[in-house]
C-alpha cells in the first residue's frame, strides 16, 4: 500500500504512540484500544494502516524500537577506532539502558508477539546488525595494530552482544547497571589484552 506524506505521518505517529505506551512503567498487555486512546485515532485507522492488527501494529513497533537501540549508540558504534571510542561507546550504551531503567521496550513488545511470524526475524536482524558494527571496530583496531590480530573478531563481537543482553536482563532483575558496566569494561579489557 502506497501512503502519502500525510498517511505515512499518522501511521509513525500510531507507531510512535504505542511505543511510548511499552516503554511506561508498567504497559501490561498492550491492548488496541491503549494505543486507540494513546494516538487520537480510530479503530479503522489503526486497521487501515495495519491491516494484520495488534500483532502487525506491534511488530511495526518492534521494528522501530529495535533501531532505537542501535541508533541510541550512535555515533560512537560507528566509530570504534580508538581506545577513546571504545569507552565512549561503552559509556553510552551503560547511559541508554540506565535511563530506560527495568523497563525493556523491545523486551516488552517480544513478550507479546514471540508468536507471531517475524518477530525473531526483527531480533535476529537487530542482533546481526549490533554484531557487525561491534566486529568491525574490532577488525579497525586490529589493522591499527591495536588488538592482536588472532583475536577471532566475530566471537568477540558476538560476546558483547551476549554480554550487554545479560547485563540488561540482571538490570530488569536488580535495577542497576553494575552487571552490565563490568560486562562491557571486562571485554574490551579483554580486547586490550589486559
Amino acid at each position: 500500500m502506497a501512503l502519502t506524506a500525510k498517511g505515512l505521518a499518522t501511521r509513525q505517529r500510531i507507531i510512535e504512540g504505542a511505543a511510548l505506551h511499552l516503554r511506561g512503567d508498567d504497559p501490561g498487555e498492550v491492548t488496541l484500544d491503549d494505543i486507540r486512546a494513546i494516538t487520537g485515532t480510530s479503530k479503522s485507522q489503526i486497521f487501515h494502516y495495519f491491516p494484520g492488527g495488534k500483532e502487525e501494529l506491534l511488530l511495526a513497533v518492534a521494528r522501530y524500537e529495535s533501531d532505537r537501540v542501535l541508533d541510541d549508540q550512535q555515533p560512537h558504534l560507528g566509530a570504534l577506532t580508538s581506545w577513546a571510542a571504545w569507552r565512549r561507546w561503552r559509556d553510552a550504551v551503560v547511559a541508554r539502558y540506565r535511563a530506560q531503567g527495568r523497563n525493556c521496550p523491545l523486551g516488552s513488545l517480544m513478550s507479546q508477539v514471540r508468536s507471531t511470524p517475524g518477530a525473531a526475524e526483527v531480533v535476529g536482524a537487530l542482533l546481526a546488525n549490533w554484531r557487525a558494527q561491534i566486529r568491525r571496530g574490532i577488525e579497525q583496531m586490529q589493522a591499527a595494530g591495536e588488538i592482536r590480530q588472532g583475536l577471532d573478531a566475530d566471537r568477540a563481537a558476538a560476546a558483547f552482544v551476549a554480554g550487554i543482553q545479560g547485563g540488561v536482563q540482571v538490570l530488569r532483575s536488580t535495577g542497576r547497571t553494575g552487571h552490565l558496566e563490568a560486562t562491557l569494561d571486562v571485554l574490551i579489557d579483554h580486547l586490550r589484552g589486559v
